[in-house]
């Protein structure tokens, strides 16, 4: 059908006022999985160590005469290990007219800015910890320290595809990056092999934490025996949140912010991560018409004791 002749409509209509809703819609994750589950701890220096031990081999041939006399036996030292911490950082420049102007979905550009910087800046922590491939570095003037994460921390106890090989360590700290093998399917035998190693290692893993493809790739795991829950009616249950083992139960956590083809098998109590400087915004020095903020924090993980935990790696991500 037809308008009548003259018809006066919208389109023609001048000064129709703007429809803009006040809510700003983001739907970008800022769970940080990894860097909220590590201890926090406190550095006092750039560069901060600890000390690992571990047992001698138990020995089933530990019979002795009776009345013997007894040679001292030989004693091992606890081994230190080092890493340092790195600086976080965002910033930005609100000019005074963006504080001035009415914006929707906001109080003040400053504020939102804010908000939004500090949400980007622990995302920043999240991936660092676990996907830099890095040394711990000392930096210099015209060189940034850098944390040391998982990727180069864990050795040992992981599966690896062809090619692919644990970063290289001098004295238990890690000395060289970790190389990317040929990538193959995840398969629960993989993952079976990672938790048995850690447990002859003396490692209790109780985290399993893998990329979106891969938590999917887990909950198709057919286990020992058929999954038995309770829940509602007209509920069909896909997911797998807990993984009990022949050596203990692991909660299987997804996280956004780790490389995909990577599968973390971790005792939690044997990581964390400590602060030399907590998250803080300062203003700094107005140069003209504008507000220029910077966001940071200042840390470094800490990895307690690397053989409690292992990596299956090399997994496909499609």
């Amino acid at each position: 059908m037809a308008q009548p002749g003259n018809t006066f409509d919208t389109y023609d209509m001048k000064g129709i006022r703007e429809q803009l809703s006040d809510i700003i819609y983001n739907i970008s994750p800022t769970d940080t999985p990894m860097f909220s589950s590590m201890g926090k701890g406190k550095a006092s220096n750039t560069q901060f160590k600890w000390l690992t031990d571990s047992l001698a081999a138990a020995s089933a041939a530990n019979h002795q005469v009776e009345g013997d006399d007894y040679s001292a036996t030989a004693q091992t030292a606890t081994q230190e290990l080092h890493n340092y911490t790195q600086i976080y950082a965002k910033n930005f420049i609100i000019t005074g007219t963006d504080d001035a102007v009415d914006a929707a979905g906001r109080s003040t550009q400053l504020a939102y800015s804010l908000a939004k910087n500090s949400k980007e800046l622990k995302r920043d922590v999240e991936a660092g910890i676990c996907q830099a491939n890095v040394i711990p570095t000392v930096g210099g003037s015209a060189a940034a320290r850098k944390t040391a994460g998982l990727l180069t921390w864990i050795r040992g106890n992981s599966s690896v595809g062809t090619g692919g090989a644990d970063a290289a360590h001098t004295n238990g700290v890690p000395s060289g990056t970790r190389t990317d093998g040929t990538q193959r399917a995840f398969s629960e035998s993989m993952l079976k092999e990672v938790i048995r190693e850690c447990y002859n290692a003396g490692g209790n893993p109780d985290t399993i934490m893998v990329g979106p493809f891969n938590k999917q790739a887990i909950s198709g795991f057919t286990g020992g025996s058929t999954a038995i829950r309770e829940v509602p009616a007209k509920t069909i249950v896909a997911a797998v949140d807990v993984y009990q083992s022949d050596f203990g139960t692991l909660t299987v956590k997804p996280n956004r912010f780790q490389r995909d083809r990577d599968c973390w098998v971790l005792d939690s109590e044997y990581w964390g991560f400590n602060v030399l400087r907590p998250f803080q915004n300062t203003q700094l020095a107005k140069t003209g018409d504008n507000t220029h903020m910077l966001l940071l924090m200042e840390g470094g993980v800490v990895s307690r004791n690397q053989s409690s935990s292992g990596i299956v790696a090399d997994l496909t991500t499609s």
